[in-house]
């Protein structure tokens, strides 16, 4: 059963069917044509599949980004991070990598940080005078950093699909976020240099007091989120809500840029993302109930660990498979349905299950920026007005720093394990 299944998500897949309802109409034909359920186990297990307190948070992350793209926050955090490393040349490029690293600690989500971050520094990239494509693909690249830093809604699905800790979970991604945004300021410095771009970056850079006064009141935003989850006041899911009502009192009262009329526009959108991948999490929850019926995740853990009996050597090629799949298959979906199945292997070799969960999101997140199904690519090219082909000139050199820091992450575990040892150990 499991064979047909793949077969017929693959042969979807291919014929550029959207990869929510690939998954579902593989489930559905695993259900009618090898087990004995009548179909109307597919519309339960589809409900039971988002049926889950924590899911909640996804959808008020969204809302929260979108908040802030409207309201100034992400306008106010870019002359933030400007007025720290603008008036160096390449000074533009490491401001976009900066500021998508703190509106991660907010959005939870790399495609809201494409289009919040992207609709501010794309254009003044290209003002400065830096070629549209790389402009893109810089922002497309910085934005993956939204799954990774806390809050992150990939981790909360992690977590929910293998019963691991979401605030450890969340801790973890410090150290890898702060990796990844670190060795792509280096890169983009290193690039501007020889390429000679960026030399007049500083013009326009607020100084840094008067800059962090203006985003104050984002900045503190992920103090009250984290702060929250960290300090046992509320659950991820909790201040998934505090982030909405931050965003919108600081929008309406403080900054008054949401005016009344553009809160049914923020929602709309808001809805139809949330919709979107809670239906892609459904049909995903879907597929994954028929292979554990069918003992599919026993037998692929089994597999695994009889093949390769080094944790060094699993973990190798765990990467290298997860790289192909996130290719191919969306983030949420990729996550859902083999999390279960490859941190059960891991977890009879050794690794710690955080540790795993982090290379995981981490890898799956280079699926968001490698075609054809790069969703920070759509995003950002959307944008700039430019296409994916444009940008496959500069995405190279990006793609090979995040992998470089996926394999120190791999093989260096207390960068993603120091903080949650220390606060939850």
């Amino acid at each position: 059963m499991s064979g047909a299944m793949l077969t017929v998500m693959l042969v979807l897949f291919a014929a550029s069917i959207p990869v929510a309802v690939a998954i579902g109409v593989a489930a559905v034909v695993g259900i009618a044509g090898y087990t004995s359920f009548p179909l109307i186990v597919a519309a339960q297990q589809l409900f039971v599949g988002i049926d889950r307190f924590p899911l909640a948070a996804i959808p008020f992350f969204i809302l929260a980004g979108n908040l802030m793209e409207v309201g100034g926050i992400s306008r106010r955090l870019v002359d933030f991070a400007k007025s720290i490393v603008g008036r160096i040349q390449g000074g533009l490029p490491a401001t976009c990598v900066l500021t998508c690293m703190i509106f991660a600690a907010i959005s939870g989500s790399s495609v809201a940080t494409t289009f919040a971050i992207g609709a501010i520094m794309i254009p003044a990239l290209v003002r400065a005078g830096y070629p549209v494509a790389f402009a893109a693909a810089l922002q497309a690249t910085a934005a993956e950093l939204g799954v990774v830093i806390p809050p992150s809604i990939p981790m909360i699905l992690y977590g929910v699909s293998t019963q691991t800790s979401i605030p450890e979970l969340f801790l973890a991604g410090f150290g890898p976020g702060l990796l990844i945004a670190a060795a792509l300021v280096g890169t983009v410095l290193v690039w501007c240099r020889i390429k000679g771009w960026g030399k007049l970056d500083g013009e326009g850079r607020l100084p840094f007091l008067q800059a962090t006064k203006q985003a104050g009141w984002a900045l503190f935003m992920p103090v009250v989120v984290l702060g929250g989850i960290y300090g046992g006041i509320t659950t991820p899911t909790e201040a998934s809500v505090v982030a909405v009502v931050y965003a919108l009192i600081v929008g309406l009262l403080i900054h008054r840029e949401i005016r009344p009329r553009d809160l049914y526009p923020i929602f709309r959108k808001s809805v139809i993302s949330s919709a979107v991948i809670m239906f892609i999490i459904a049909c995903a929850a879907l597929f994954s109930w028929l292979l554990n019926r069918q003992g599919v995740p026993d037998m692929a853990a089994e597999w695994l660990v009889q093949t390769f009996d080094e944790a060094s050597w699993y973990l190798l090629a765990v990467n290298l498979f997860l790289f192909v799949v996130g290719m191919f298959v969306e983030t949420s979906a990729s996550i859902i349905v083999l999390a279960p199945i490859l941190q059960e292997a891991a977890g009879r070799l050794g690794v710690d299950g955080v540790h795993f969960g982090t290379i995981m999101v981490v890898n799956l997140a280079m699926g968001m920026i490698t075609p054809p199904f790069g969703v920070n690519l759509f995003a950002a090219a959307q944008v700039a007005g430019t296409s994916i082909d444009k940008m496959m000139r500069y995405l190279p050199v990006f793609i090979g720093v995040i992998f470089a820091c996926l394999m120190v992450l791999t093989y260096v575990p207390w960068i993603t394990l120091a903080l949650p040892t220390l606060v939850f150990r």
